[in-house]
């Protein structure tokens, strides 16, 4: 291999670690016997705490935490919001009421908003539609993969069939490009490449049909009752569900310190080997412009674009010292989305302190 930067070497020798001994070793494991998460937020650090996490092994695999309902502990670990070790008690209900709602109006078709210390909905506009939510999709698509406690070393080969899918997409991606299963998660996550989703599923224990099974069991798990996932890129637009039930994904998606880091990691340079073409540096860059900005507090991050979805995007954010989870579907330019985004973040800042 050729001299890669420090930092890059590192990241590979966290990712080979992930494999040695049991798949415990491999698990990315997050949330002991309590049932406790971390609320943190995304930023420079994001990508090197996420080298942290995948070196460590508690010494069980990953698991499910909750179902969307119930009570879930979380605990803001970031410092640099200066809200370090404040614990939240979260309760979230399968339909939310209506509690200090937030003053505003949006532009896009579909928008959700819960105040995430109360589980109460501060906005809501069509919620409980259910719209197509384009790359929204591969945050279900990553907790399938970690789900599966599989070897994150592992190198896996592009496949022609992995650039194949419901609709024509472009990607910097090439047959037979080859990394390991925890790159092309960080890939999917953060740049959003459909061939890294469809490979990740297709490499799946039972193969892709048995993957596209666990990603509508676990909606089902979740309660996600208007979800359906009919490919894991989210290029299929029968990939559907409303926007609260998105906010229950979202919830889960905290529950995987590894999607917390990867989906707000600003941008990163991947070593791709390729036998045919050679190998070659990919330069990627974050698809939400608010995580590259570094502008906002963000934990979870996920854009989506078909034309059928329009623009999405969902997020956890802290403002003004209280979590919120947003999903905005249905916006018809990146202008509207981003413009809903900041809007309710805005308004976000003006509501009261805990």
């Amino acid at each position: 291999m050729k001299h890669l930067p420090l930092t890059k070497q590192r990241l590979i020798a966290a990712m080979i670690s992930l494999s040695l001994g049991t798949a415990a070793q491999a698990a990315l494991t997050i949330n002991g016997a309590e049932s406790s998460a971390r609320v943190s937020w995304g930023g420079a650090s994001s990508l090197s705490e996420a080298r942290n996490i995948m070196s460590k092994s508690n010494g069980s695999g990953i698991k499910k935490v909750d179902n969307g309902y119930g009570t879930t502990k979380l605990t803001n670990a970031n410092k640099s919001v200066g809200t370090a070790n404040n614990t939240f008690n979260t309760t979230y209900r399968g339909s939310f009421g209506s509690s200090d709602m937030i003053p505003i109006s949006t532009n896009s078709r579909s928008v959700a908003v819960i105040d995430a210390e109360t589980g109460e909905s501060i906005y809501e506009k069509n919620a409980n539609t259910a719209s197509p939510m384009a790359s929204i999709t591969k945050l279900m698509t990553a907790m399938v993969v970690l789900d599966g406690n599989l070897d994150m070393r592992e190198e896996i080969t592009l496949d022609p069939e992995d650039f194949v899918g419901p609709k024509r997409a472009s990607s910097n991606l090439r047959s037979g490009d080859r990394m390991n299963r925890a790159e092309l998660l960080l890939m999917a996550l953060m740049k959003s490449e459909n061939p890294a989703a469809k490979s990740l599923a297709r490499n799946y224990p039972g193969g892709y049909s048995a993957f596209m099974s666990a990603m509508n069991r676990k909606a089902r798990d979740l309660g996600m009752t208007t979800a359906f996932f009919g490919d894991p890129t989210g290029l299929d637009a029968r990939n559907v569900a409303s926007s609260n039930d998105l906010v229950k994904m979202v919830r889960a998606a905290g529950n995987y310190d590894v999607i917390r880091r990867f989906s707000t990691t600003k941008s990163y340079d991947f070593f791709v080997a390729n036998y045919s073409s050679g190998n070659r540096t990919y330069k990627a860059s974050n698809t939400s412009s608010l995580v590259r900005s570094g502008n906002y507090p963000i934990g979870i991050s996920k854009t989506g674009f078909i034309n059928e979805a329009g623009r999405c995007v969902v997020m956890e954010t802290k403002v003004n010292n209280r979590p919120a989870i947003i999903v905005i579907l249905g916006a018809n330019s990146s202008d509207t989305r981003w413009g809903d985004a900041k809007n309710i973040l805005n308004s976000l800042s003006s509501r009261r302190t805990v």
